[in-house]
Protein backbone atom coordinates (compact mmCIF):
# COMPACT_ATOMS: atom_id res chain seq x y z
CA UNK A 1 0.00 0.00 0.00
CA UNK A 2 1.27 3.46 -0.84
CA UNK A 3 2.26 5.01 2.52
CA UNK A 4 0.61 8.32 1.60
CA UNK A 5 -2.76 6.65 0.92
CA UNK A 6 -5.55 6.20 3.41
CA UNK A 7 -6.49 2.56 4.03
CA UNK A 8 -10.17 3.40 3.51
CA UNK A 9 -11.60 2.44 6.89
CA UNK A 10 -13.89 5.16 8.23
CA UNK A 11 -13.49 6.68 11.69
CA UNK A 12 -17.19 5.96 12.32
CA UNK A 13 -16.71 2.22 11.61
CA UNK A 14 -13.70 2.04 13.92
CA UNK A 15 -15.68 3.83 16.63
CA UNK A 16 -18.43 1.21 16.28
CA UNK A 17 -15.79 -1.51 16.57
CA UNK A 18 -14.54 0.02 19.84
CA UNK A 19 -18.09 0.13 21.19
CA UNK A 20 -19.20 -3.35 20.11
CA UNK A 21 -16.07 -5.40 19.46
CA UNK A 22 -17.64 -6.46 16.14
CA UNK A 23 -16.06 -5.72 12.78
CA UNK A 24 -16.68 -7.15 9.30
CA UNK A 25 -12.96 -6.99 8.48
CA UNK A 26 -11.32 -7.57 11.86
CA UNK A 27 -8.21 -9.16 10.32
CA UNK A 28 -7.42 -5.92 8.51
CA UNK A 29 -8.15 -3.71 11.54
CA UNK A 30 -5.95 -5.78 13.86
CA UNK A 31 -2.90 -5.58 11.57
CA UNK A 32 -3.31 -2.20 9.85
CA UNK A 33 -1.05 0.47 11.44
CA UNK A 34 -3.41 3.25 10.31
CA UNK A 35 -6.41 1.57 11.94
CA UNK A 36 -4.47 0.87 15.12
CA UNK A 37 -3.28 4.48 15.31
CA UNK A 38 -6.85 5.70 14.82
CA UNK A 39 -8.18 3.32 17.47
CA UNK A 40 -5.58 4.66 19.91
CA UNK A 41 -6.67 8.19 19.06
CA UNK A 42 -10.35 7.32 19.53
CA UNK A 43 -9.60 5.85 22.96
CA UNK A 44 -7.85 9.11 23.92
CA UNK A 45 -10.75 11.11 22.50
CA UNK A 46 -13.23 9.11 24.57
CA UNK A 47 -11.21 9.74 27.72
CA UNK A 48 -11.01 13.45 26.88
CA UNK A 49 -14.77 13.61 26.34
CA UNK A 50 -15.34 12.13 29.80
CA UNK A 51 -12.84 14.66 31.14
CA UNK A 52 -14.79 17.55 29.61
CA UNK A 53 -18.07 16.17 30.95
CA UNK A 54 -16.56 16.01 34.43
CA UNK A 55 -15.59 19.69 34.13
CA UNK A 56 -19.33 20.50 34.10
CA UNK A 57 -18.67 23.90 32.59
CA UNK A 58 -21.36 25.57 30.50
CA UNK A 59 -18.92 27.06 28.03
CA UNK A 60 -17.30 23.70 27.40
CA UNK A 61 -20.71 22.21 26.76
CA UNK A 62 -21.53 24.95 24.29
CA UNK A 63 -18.24 24.48 22.42
CA UNK A 64 -18.29 20.69 22.66
CA UNK A 65 -19.38 19.76 19.09
CA UNK A 66 -16.83 22.08 17.46
CA UNK A 67 -14.05 20.81 19.70
CA UNK A 68 -14.91 17.17 18.96
CA UNK A 69 -15.16 17.86 15.22
CA UNK A 70 -11.72 19.47 15.30
CA UNK A 71 -10.18 16.56 17.18
CA UNK A 72 -11.70 14.06 14.72
CA UNK A 73 -10.43 16.09 11.77
CA UNK A 74 -6.91 16.11 13.23
CA UNK A 75 -7.16 12.40 13.94
CA UNK A 76 -8.14 11.60 10.34
CA UNK A 77 -5.24 13.67 9.01
CA UNK A 78 -2.54 12.61 11.46
CA UNK A 79 -3.19 8.87 11.43
CA UNK A 80 -2.70 8.48 7.70
CA UNK A 81 0.55 6.62 7.23
CA UNK A 82 2.17 9.74 5.80
CA UNK A 83 5.83 9.88 4.87
CA UNK A 84 8.16 6.92 5.24
CA UNK A 85 10.94 7.37 7.83
CA UNK A 86 14.05 5.25 7.14
CA UNK A 87 15.64 3.01 9.76
CA UNK A 88 19.15 1.56 9.59
CA UNK A 89 19.58 -2.18 9.07
CA UNK A 90 21.61 -4.81 7.30
CA UNK A 91 22.67 -4.57 3.66
CA UNK A 92 19.58 -6.50 2.55
CA UNK A 93 17.15 -4.71 4.86
CA UNK A 94 14.80 -1.92 3.85
CA UNK A 95 13.48 -0.86 7.23
CA UNK A 96 11.20 2.12 7.80
CA UNK A 97 8.38 3.40 9.97
CA UNK A 98 5.56 5.74 9.07
CA UNK A 99 5.05 9.34 10.05
CA UNK A 100 1.57 8.47 11.32
CA UNK A 101 2.98 5.84 13.68
CA UNK A 102 5.46 8.35 15.12
CA UNK A 103 2.73 10.96 15.67
CA UNK A 104 0.56 8.34 17.39
CA UNK A 105 3.49 7.58 19.69
CA UNK A 106 3.90 11.28 20.55
CA UNK A 107 0.19 11.40 21.40
CA UNK A 108 0.53 8.40 23.71
CA UNK A 109 3.36 10.15 25.56
CA UNK A 110 1.17 13.23 26.06
CA UNK A 111 -1.72 11.09 27.28
CA UNK A 112 0.52 9.61 29.96
CA UNK A 113 1.22 13.00 31.55
CA UNK A 114 -1.17 14.63 34.00
CA UNK A 115 -2.82 17.88 32.93
CA UNK A 116 -2.04 17.46 29.21
CA UNK A 117 -4.32 16.85 26.24
CA UNK A 118 -2.64 16.81 22.81
CA UNK A 119 -4.60 18.82 20.25
CA UNK A 120 -2.41 18.53 17.16
CA UNK A 121 1.05 17.20 16.38
CA UNK A 122 3.17 17.56 13.24
CA UNK A 123 6.72 16.75 12.15
CA UNK A 124 8.41 19.61 10.29
CA UNK A 125 11.41 18.71 8.14
CA UNK A 126 12.36 16.07 5.59
CA UNK A 127 11.80 12.94 7.67
CA UNK A 128 12.42 10.75 4.61
CA UNK A 129 16.12 11.73 4.57
CA UNK A 130 18.23 10.04 7.24
CA UNK A 131 19.87 12.58 9.55
CA UNK A 132 17.87 15.58 8.34
CA UNK A 133 16.88 17.90 11.22
CA UNK A 134 13.25 17.57 12.29
CA UNK A 135 11.20 19.84 14.53
CA UNK A 136 8.25 18.41 16.44
CA UNK A 137 5.34 20.82 16.94
CA UNK A 138 2.72 19.95 19.57
CA UNK A 139 -0.45 21.90 20.42
CA UNK A 140 -1.57 21.28 23.98
CA UNK A 141 -4.66 21.86 26.09
CA UNK A 142 -3.60 22.22 29.73
CA UNK A 143 -5.53 22.13 32.97
CA UNK A 144 -5.47 24.98 35.50
CA UNK A 145 -3.26 24.22 38.45
CA UNK A 146 -0.29 22.87 36.48
CA UNK A 147 2.70 25.26 36.09
CA UNK A 148 2.99 25.68 32.33
CA UNK A 149 6.80 26.06 31.99
CA UNK A 150 7.39 22.89 34.01
CA UNK A 151 4.62 21.06 32.13
CA UNK A 152 6.08 22.08 28.76
CA UNK A 153 9.55 20.92 29.77
CA UNK A 154 8.21 17.60 31.08
CA UNK A 155 6.43 17.02 27.77
CA UNK A 156 9.49 17.99 25.73
CA UNK A 157 11.73 15.67 27.75
CA UNK A 158 9.27 12.76 27.56
CA UNK A 159 8.70 13.11 23.80
CA UNK A 160 12.42 13.49 23.07
CA UNK A 161 13.28 10.41 25.14
CA UNK A 162 10.61 8.32 23.39
CA UNK A 163 11.73 9.44 19.93
CA UNK A 164 15.35 8.57 20.74
CA UNK A 165 14.32 5.04 21.69
CA UNK A 166 11.84 4.27 18.90
CA UNK A 167 13.05 6.32 15.92
CA UNK A 168 16.29 7.46 14.31
CA UNK A 169 15.04 10.99 13.72
CA UNK A 170 17.46 13.85 14.21
CA UNK A 171 15.17 15.85 16.52
CA UNK A 172 16.34 19.47 16.47
CA UNK A 173 13.62 20.74 18.82
CA UNK A 174 10.27 19.91 20.37
CA UNK A 175 7.97 22.95 20.32
CA UNK A 176 5.04 23.06 22.76
CA UNK A 177 2.23 25.59 22.24
CA UNK A 178 -0.53 25.89 24.85
CA UNK A 179 -3.65 26.59 22.81
CA UNK A 180 -6.33 26.03 25.45
CA UNK A 181 -6.82 25.99 29.22
CA UNK A 182 -9.34 23.75 31.01
CA UNK A 183 -10.80 24.27 34.47
CA UNK A 184 -9.42 22.20 37.37
CA UNK A 185 -11.18 18.99 38.30
CA UNK A 186 -12.66 18.53 41.74
CA UNK A 187 -11.94 15.23 43.48
CA UNK A 188 -15.39 14.13 42.33
CA UNK A 189 -18.09 15.70 40.20
CA UNK A 190 -21.75 14.80 40.55
CA UNK A 191 -23.38 13.80 37.27
CA UNK A 192 -26.86 12.32 37.05
CA UNK A 193 -27.08 11.58 40.77
CA UNK A 194 -23.80 9.65 40.90
CA UNK A 195 -20.30 10.84 41.65
CA UNK A 196 -17.69 10.33 38.95
CA UNK A 197 -14.13 10.75 40.16
CA UNK A 198 -11.24 11.82 37.95
CA UNK A 199 -10.56 8.23 36.92
CA UNK A 200 -14.00 8.05 35.32
CA UNK A 201 -15.36 5.49 37.78
CA UNK A 202 -18.86 5.94 39.16
CA UNK A 203 -19.35 5.89 42.88
CA UNK A 204 -22.80 5.31 44.40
Amino acid sequence: MNPTQDCGRRIEDLSDYLDTGVCADIQHVEYCPQCQARLAGLRSLSAAALDLMADDVASAAADGPGWLDGMLANLRMETRAGRSIPLSGGPLDELSETEGAVIAMVRSVGDSLGGVLIGRCRLEGDVSVAGAPVDVHINVSARYGYPLPALAQELRDAVTAELLVHTELNVAAVHVAFTDMRPPLDDATEIGGNEIDVTGEERP
